[in-house]
């Protein structure tokens, strides 16, 4: 493969994306069709789309052969996926061919175990390639997948395994995290006794030589069953609204949702959105960090950039082990062009030192991106400064799992970037702000976000509960999609989030947002990241308050400090009621900060704080308790 060129242009001007969104608003099924003539399909869809059928009802494909089969002619010697190891040493470069027939491989063991069309298949694996694998197999054959985030409890594990209905499951002996060894098969042990589940059989991949107890009848190493397997495999034709997969999200009510994506749609989406966003270009490097337990990991780890044809990276490792700046290592010897992380990671990373990335070549990165979460101004600039130097674009997209992909963002070339803003939406996208009885805002302005018409890559439904789908998402204001997000938009057009609108504290009739509160103490270098929390208040309604986490864990003064920020930068009327410094702020392993178990520890709670597993710090709650009541002693 030639060396990619960081200097090479992007492919939309401001016009081009003027024009497509005017098209995109004129005639959107016109546009539509245009657009889904990127994926190749057995039928062509002759049906766009319509309020009863969905998406492209009447045609049919397959994703696996999107992403695999239609690029054998072409570039089937191209490297498809690199995976590096803990160790920089440990690499495998699989061109598209290697990687379609590991694929053809895993699908049949899959058929063979009696896997058909509509069972569901649970993935249950740290940052190996069967994962990937094991996703587009179950795309060959029909079946839906159903990735487990590696961080879930045996409890948590359970639930989705009953809810989803799984038939067969595949995990690891141990995953690594550094030094550590972590429980794969044994937590999946525990949680198929926890109750009468329906997986029948339960696949094991060998990360590392660790033997783990098998159970006969049930457990089988899946290593041996892949050599024996037949290296070709017929793709099953799929409707575009057949399911391609189910993801489980949090609920409001703790219960875990199962978003269930369609096939056509949801693939049209991922690709468009990856060749837009990053400005995908030949010889790309395309490396999002995020798990593939999580929807970042699915439409921009495996199908966007595979159905494009591009190249994707993914790392066994952690950012800063073991020693920092192991990322940057990453990046200066695959020569990546594309970044796609988080602002959770960056904060941590910037806490590292300049020094550290400015030791390493990052001179092929052409495009950085950020998900998740709104990122301060603070950490923006640094990823823009200190890791693109000033010449990378840096894309912060803002999309959900129930969106299947990027909604609104930067484009390189076509759309100018604002540190910490989301900017405007991608052609096809309609958002709209709206007052809490419904009714659009116009101009600049600040309001619930809600989407305005359709796009293909919604999900289609929450699995076995359609009725909460409508509910949570379609009827809160009706004729929109409702986010679930705050949302200003400024004289420009460009859209800034505020937060969860869960998150919003509304302290004496001030709707303080609270990404508003963070991005004001993100203005004091001295402290690396915040929370702000809105808490019952017997006068106000609500007060503030405030987590934060210095950069240096001497610095005096850290309360009054924060106080000062956010007088300056905000306004007096959202001052905090309390300001707790704190050593870090409890998040769960995908990066989100867990305001929900903050907001109780500043209530005074002590327990009742519901399974902690999912977190990547659980050690940090009793801290965060003990300094809770000290504050308020």
């Amino acid at each position: 493969m030639s060396a990619p060129d960081p200097h090479v242009s992007p492919r939309l001007t401001p016009a081009d994306h003027r024009a497509l969104s005017d098209e995109a608003k004129r005639d959107p099924q016109a546009y539509w069709r245009k657009v889904a003539q990127r994926l190749d399909w057995i039928e062509w869809p002759n049906k766009i789309h319509d309020a009863t059928n969905g998406w492209f009802a009447d045609g049919t494909l397959n994703a696996s052969v999107n992403c695999l089969d239609r690029h054998l002619a072409t570039r089937g010697d191209q490297t498809a996926l690199i995976w590096q190891g803990e160790e920089a040493d440990n690499i495998i470069r699989m061109t598209y061919r290697d990687l379609h027939e590991r694929v053809c491989r895993m699908a049949n063991v899959l058929r063979e175990e009696g896997v058909k069309r509509g069972d569901r298949v649970a993935i249950h694996l740290p940052g190996v390639t069967e994962g990937i694998v094991a996703m587009l197999a179950c795309a060959r054959i029909g079946a839906m997948h159903v990735v487990l985030f590696g961080g879930f409890s045996a409890e948590a594990i359970a639930d989705r395994l009953a809810d989803s209905g799984a038939v067969v499951a595949i995990t690891a002996n141990v995953g690594r995290r550094g030094a550590k060894r972590i429980p794969f098969k044994a937590t999946m042990d525990t949680a198929l006794g926890l109750r009468p589940l329906s997986v029948r059989r339960l696949l094991v991949v060998s990360v590392t030589d660790d033997s783990v107890p098998m159970q006969t009848g049930r457990d089988a190493a899946l290593e041996p069953l892949l050599e024996a397997a037949m290296p070709s495999c017929d793709a099953e034709t799929m409707s575009a609204n057949d399911p391609l997969f189910l993801l489980y999200t949090s609920g409001s009510t703790g219960k875990p949702k199962g978003i269930v994506h369609g096939t056509g749609g949801y693939l049209t989406w991922a690709s468009y959105t990856q060749e837009m966003v990053f400005d995908h270009q030949p010889g790309d490097i395309f490396w999002c960090t995020a798990d593939i337990g999580w929807i970042t990991g699915h439409s921009y780890v495996v199908y966007g950039p595979l159905a494009n044809g591009g190249t994707i990276l993914l790392f066994e490792g952690m950012p800063s082990s073991p020693h920092p700046g192991r990322w940057w290592d990453v990046i200066e010897n695959h020569k990546v062009t594309t970044f796609y992380t988080s602002p959770t990671a960056i904060r941590a990373l910037m806490r590292e030192g300049d020094d550290v990335p400015d030791a390493r070549n990052l001179s092929t990165l052409r495009v950085l991106g950020t998900v998740g979460e709104p990122i301060s101004h603070d950490a923006w600039t640094w990823f823009h400064d200190v890791i693109g130097k000033g010449r990378c674009a840096l894309v912060d997209t803002w999309w959900q799992t129930e969106t299947g992909g990027i909604m609104i963002s930067p484009i390189p070339g076509a759309v100018k970037e604002k540190p910490a803003a989301a900017t405007l939406p991608l052609p096809g996208i309609q958002p709209v702000l709206v007052d809490e009885k419904g009714a659009p805002i116009d101009g600049a302005a600040e309001g619930v976000l809600c989407i305005d018409g359709a796009w293909p890559g919604r999900a289609l439904t929450i699995w076995q509960d359609d009725g909460l789908f409508q509910t949570t998402y379609l009827k809160p204001y009706p004729g929109h999609y409702f986010t679930g997000d705050g949302a200003r938009r400024d004289e420009e057009g460009y859209f800034w989030i505020t937060g969860r609108v869960d998150d919003v504290i509304n302290v004496s009739g001030h709707r303080i947002g609270s990404a508003e509160i963070e991005d004001a103490l993100a203005t004091d270098h001295a402290i690396a990241e915040s929370a702000a929390i809105g808490v019952p208040h017997d006068l106000k309604g609500q007060g503030i308050v405030v987590y934060v986490v210095p950069r240096d864990p001497s610095a005096a003064e850290m309360e009054s400090r924060a106080v000062k920020a956010i007088t300056a930068k905000v306004g007096r009327y959202a001052v905090p009621e309390r300001v707790l410094v704190v050593p870090d702020l409890p998040k769960t392993r995908s990066g989100k900060n867990v305001r929900r178990l903050m907001r109780k520890i500043a209530c005074g709670e002590t327990e009742g704080f519901g399974d902690l597993s999912t977190l990547a710090n659980p050690d940090i709650v009793p801290t965060l308790i003990e300094i809770a009541q000290r504050a308020t002693s």
